[in-house]
């Protein structure tokens, strides 16, 4: 019986994740969650008590997710830049494969202040890699606050790009973590031709 109490659980925090990544927390209904999860509203209101409640569980499971990630990725010792470059494409790739990440995401953007902040789990990572060594410290082009705001900004468009492509096949060549590393080869190679004249 524990057993299939924790498996309609998960079950409703998928649907729950799903339902918050394609329509926002606004957008979501608990007659549209226990619909997508083939449960019934009886079942949903005996793991939750409310939306709010669900909510804050898909959250928690995508910074679970999210702070794996950042923890294997920051464990490497690589240059300061190309550690952020490593932390973003594999956030990207995260995004891609986990509805909850994207789930947490967007619910981090719509709700401020109510639960964690997905950008919170990777940000200040980010901030200490680009501060190790004094990185970005020769030039305005190669200035790690750049550097940061570049990564955010790029984040956010991969979060957008993973959502609209959900549920899609796409191209090996076309996955957004493919095309975030490109654009920071790019980038990277435009810093180094600066730093070089």
């Amino acid at each position: 019986m524990q057993e299939r109490a924790a498996r309609t659980r998960q079950d409703l925090i998928c649907a729950a994740a799903r339902e918050f990544d394609r329509n926002g927390y606004a957008g979501s209904s608990l007659a549209d969650i226990t619909r997508s999860a083939g449960i019934s509203m009886g079942a949903l209101t005996f793991h939750f008590r409310s939306k709010q409640d669900l909510a804050a569980e898909v959250r928690a499971e995508g910074q679970a997710a999210t702070l794996a990630v950042v923890g294997r990725v920051a464990e490497r010792w690589e240059d300061p830049v190309r550690s952020v470059v490593s932390l973003t494409v594999a956030l990207a790739e995260l995004l891609e494969q986990d509805v909850a990440v994207r789930a947490a995401a967007r619910l981090a953007r719509e709700q401020p202040g109510v639960g964690p902040d997905w950008s919170a789990t990777w940000a200040p990572v980010i901030q200490e890699h680009l501060g190790r060594t004094g990185a970005g410290r020769s030039g305005p082009a190669a200035d790690r606050t750049v550097l940061a705001t570049l990564a955010d900004y790029l984040l956010l468009g991969a979060e957008d790009r993973a959502r609209r492509q959900a549920g899609r096949p796409a191209a090996l060549d076309d996955r957004t973590a493919g095309t975030l590393a490109r654009i920071w080869e790019i980038a990277l190679r435009g810093l180094a031709t600066e730093s070089h004249s």
